[in-house]
């Protein structure tokens, strides 16, 4: 909004979708790794990074072909788009916590964490063969702080930090981070025309949770549509859950009064009003490595900006 932009439509949205600005590949639950479960056992999305991957070289082969017949003309991006374009990747909090899933201890995450990062490289490498030059790569947040993960994986008093967060968890997450900036390091040198920003996400969440009372925000972890438990979130029944009395569905998992002024949604998801803030904070730069703001990247050139940029 803030770009004049249009929303970017899900590929996967195929009915009416209007494309002729961008893609959004992501789906719920989505891992870079292959996960070997189904979505119905751990609620894993099969869409992995790889899924992905495969899916916007068919967008960007089918864009080629069709984009100059009839109506596609108006609903495809011109091909010059995909080396102008921006390509945002926020993902790897899942396979986080799928570990977890499998009862692994946080050792054994952080033992899978370097092949989970090389397949991000390697995803980075396939998107610039095909163009791409701009790149906004986002760590991953305090999993620590999510109330469904402190309220399905056990964590004693001992575990948490002062604001409540899963300690074990967060430590993760930040072994993750740092090791997502080596990569994207590593990743500069070898795509020499390749622009890439490293978006630190982490940070700004936590500081939204932590300091949550002084940004006009309230029960930091504790789901404002869930039911039950001390954080508000039941698997069984989560946001929009509904049980049947004689016949009758009755909502039970409700949204909470006032959603404007709380942090995390539905246990696993944050407020629009907390991604509005965290937005403000990581468009401007300061949170970003170069420090630049993200308008500054939506206008790259060729005469030397990815350079500077760099």
């Amino acid at each position: 909004e803030s770009f004049g932009l249009p929303y970017l439509s899900a590929y996967l949205d195929s009915v009416g979708s209007n494309f002729s600005h961008g893609a959004n590949f992501a789906t719920a639950g989505s891992t870079i790794r292959r996960q070997n479960t189904t979505i119905f056992q751990s609620g894993v999305s099969p869409i992995s990074l790889d899924v992905q991957l495969v899916q916007f070289s068919e967008f960007h082969t089918r864009s080629k072909i069709i984009s100059k017949q009839g109506v596609f003309h108006k609903l495809l991006p011109k091909e010059d788009y995909f080396s102008k374009a921006l390509y945002t990747f926020d993902i790897g909090q899942n396979d986080l916590t799928a570990g977890y899933k499998l009862n692994l201890t946080t050792e054994q995450v952080k033992a899978y964490v370097p092949d989970v990062l090389l397949q991000l490289s390697e995803a980075v490498k396939r998107v610039y063969d095909q163009g791409g030059r701009t790149f906004w790569i986002h760590n991953t947040g305090p999993v620590g702080c999510l109330p469904y993960v402190l309220d399905r994986f056990l964590t004693s008093a001992t575990q948490l930090d002062k604001y409540g967060c899963g300690s074990p968890f967060n430590e993760v997450a930040q072994y993750f981070n740092q090791r997502l900036k080596d990569v994207v390091i590593q990743l500069r040198k070898q795509l020499p025309l390749a622009a890439i920003m490293y978006v630190d996400v982490y940070s700004v969440k936590y500081t939204l949770v932590s300091q949550a009372k002084k940004l006009g925000f309230e029960l930091p972890l504790i789901a404002c549509c869930g039911h039950g438990g001390k954080y508000n979130f039941n698997n069984s029944l989560r946001c929009g859950g509904k049980i049947t009395v004689k016949g009758k569905e009755i909502l039970i998992a409700k949204s909470c009064g006032n959603p404007s002024v709380r942090v995390n949604w539905d246990g696993i998801h944050f407020t629009e009003a907390a991604n509005k803030w965290i937005f403000q904070q990581i468009t401007s730069g300061s949170f970003s490595d170069p420090p630049l703001p993200l308008k500054m990247a939506c206008h790259l050139s060729k005469d030397g900006a990815m350079t500077k940029f760099r």
